[in-house]
């Protein structure tokens, strides 16, 4: 664990991984608390709004039964189980149960389709799937496409034949069960990436992937746990940043969380849950910061008192930085990971000065570096390949049956990240963009990130994406796609303009030649920019 009172420099070189040769996160986040019967792990808010509180004790006993009930239905060691669940108690109790019984837990976005849900299900081989009555029909619908899916279990209600109750699987279960003796390199659970470069990829993850996050949420979260604090995150669980980056960090420190996922965002909403249920900390990504940005003071009609917030995903930006110093009172501390190998990168205000547009150093305890295509670190300044020293207890297995994309992942010891940075002299990394994001215009290689930092100053700009479009003189041109804070506004005096603020402030060859003013942006479920499909789109 990390703890303050010690400088940067200091954390890292005193640093050492303490990884045991068994551990079992089920284990870890649930049943070494459950001795202090009172100790409250969750508090759950509804649609309605009506609250219930969980203590670690109740989610051991309700986990136990659920891991007797899956034993009793064929569900062991290995077998993959799809969780298809948004952030509510049985989504907890699921996990916690399945890794007691050594089993593969596969989280599932309740946004998906059909078709996103049949291609995970099939192929992970999943042989059961945990839904609620909202999504049963989906699975219901693709049943036949999936015969090695034996079971089907929903949460709430009662299902056709061939579906079993949860409720009905818990009284029938033995509050008694001894969990399996997992190895901290046994798998845990796949955790799909969001197909920003190509088809979904199955990263599996060991158990001692937790022990490998823990890092990466101390230090940006200004070591984490302190007194009183209480962490939320409007990121829904089936995501990497929602459940590992959140749910499972706190309760191994024991620190209670607080579930509410809305059908949509809110922030208005978002600022009444963090002062109702008194929110000490959150990780909320870019997306949800820049609409929380637009509500006019907000502590007018709610009393928070935020200790720290993390965000990562996309850049920043100054603009933010300065906002959330204003308005919610703490400096948001940017971090940086991805699906295969996470939180390895971040800033820490209480130890480090945060320099705006970066994501930040190497958190301790990992090895981050930019490197050539050969996997050779590169200089200070030099624009490269975002890597991390491997083995690392966070980094990933293996893309689930894809040797070959697994081997790709690592290159001389170092794996690839497939996102391009520069290391500045003391450390601090300057995200450009994805590899394949780069923009070759007139001999110059051009990030995205720090011309969308720029135009989102501009007051006019609520979010804003940059891509390269093929030309025939200057290899590609800037093209910024934008969304007006007030859509009436848009024009080509407004144009003109986001076009002039840019010269001002960036070089020359680093303005949008081209503005499409557009009423939105396709994003991924975890609210990153799809730069890929507004390439695609036929010139307006």
């Amino acid at each position: 664990m990390l703890k303050p009172g010690k400088d940067y420099q200091t954390l890292c070189d005193t640093f050492r991984w303490e990884t045991p040769d068994y551990y079992n996160i089920g284990v870890d986040i649930c049943d070494k608390w459950a001795n202090q019967p009172d100790r409250l792990a969750l508090i759950y808010e509804d649609d309605a709004g009506r609250t219930r509180r969980y203590t670690f004790l109740e989610l051991k006993r309700r986990s136990n039964r659920l891991a007797n009930g899956l034993k009793a239905m064929g569900i062991g060691i290995g077998d993959r189980v799809g969780i298809l669940l948004p952030q509510r108690p049985e989504t907890a109790v699921s996990h916690i149960g399945l890794y007691k019984l050594g089993a593969i837990a596969i989280p599932l976005f309740t946004l998906f389709g059909t078709d996103a849900l049949a291609y995970r299900l099939e192929d992970s081989q999943a042989k059961g799937v945990i839904t609620d009555a909202a999504n049963l029909p989906k699975i219901l619908s693709i049943r036949d496409r999936l015969p090695q899916l034996r079971v089907i279990i929903v949460t709430d209600g009662d299902g056709p034949e061939g579906v079993t109750a949860f409720q009905d699987l818990l009284s029938r279960g033995s509050e008694a069960f001894t969990p399996v003796q997992t190895r901290a390199d046994d798998p845990a659970l796949i955790i799909y990436t969001s197909g920003t470069t190509g088809p979904p990829k199955g990263a599996l993850h060991a158990h001692r992937v937790l022990l490998g996050h823990l890092p990466g949420v101390e230090f940006p979260h200004n070591f984490f746990p302190c007194e009183g604090d209480r962490f939320w995150t409007p990121a829904d669980w089936a995501w990497i940043g929602g459940l590992i980056d959140v749910l499972f960090p706190s309760w191994h420190h024991g620190i209670a969380v607080v579930a509410h996922r809305a059908r949509k965002f809110d922030p208005e909403e978002a600022f009444h849950l963090l002062a109702k249920h008194r929110i000490r900390n959150a990780f909320m990504p870019p997306t949800a910061l820049k609409l929380m940005r637009q509500v006019p003071d907000p502590s007018v009609r709610h009393d928070f008192k935020m200790r720290t917030i993390g965000s990562g995903g996309e850049t920043l930006g100054e603009g933010l930085l300065e906002w959330g110093r204003r308005v919610m009172g703490v400096t948001i501390n940017e971090f940086y990971g991805q699906t295969e190998c996470n939180l390895v990168v971040g800033n820490c205000s209480e130890v480090m000065p945060i320099r705006p547009g970066s994501m930040g150093r190497a958190i301790p305890g990992h090895t981050v570096a930019v490197v050539d295509e050969d996997g050779h670190p590169l200089p200070a300044g030099t624009a490269g390949e975002i890597a991390v020293r491997s083995p690392d207890p966070v980094m990933f297995l293996e893309y689930w049956k894809n040797p070959d994309a697994t081997r790709k992942k690592i290159v001389n010891d170092w794996s690839l990240t497939g996102d391009l940075a520069r290391m500045d002299d003391d450390g601090y990394l300057w995200f450009l963009g994805r590899k394949d994001d780069l923009i070759t215009s007139s001999g110059y290689r051009i990030g995205p990130a720090e011309i969308e930092d720029c135009i989102m100053k501009h007051p006019a700009v609520g979010m804003v994406a940059v891509i390269g479009r093929p030309d025939p003189v200057r290899t590609e041109i800037i093209k910024a796609f934008i969304v007006l804070r007030e859509p009436g506004n848009a024009s080509a005096e407004t144009a003109r303009d986001i076009q002039q603020f840019v010269k001002e402030r960036l070089a020359a060859h680093e303005y949008p030649r081209e503005i499409e003013f557009t009423g939105s942006l396709p994003m991924t479920a975890t609210g990153k920019i799809m730069r890929r499909e507004l390439k695609n789109r036929e010139p307006t």
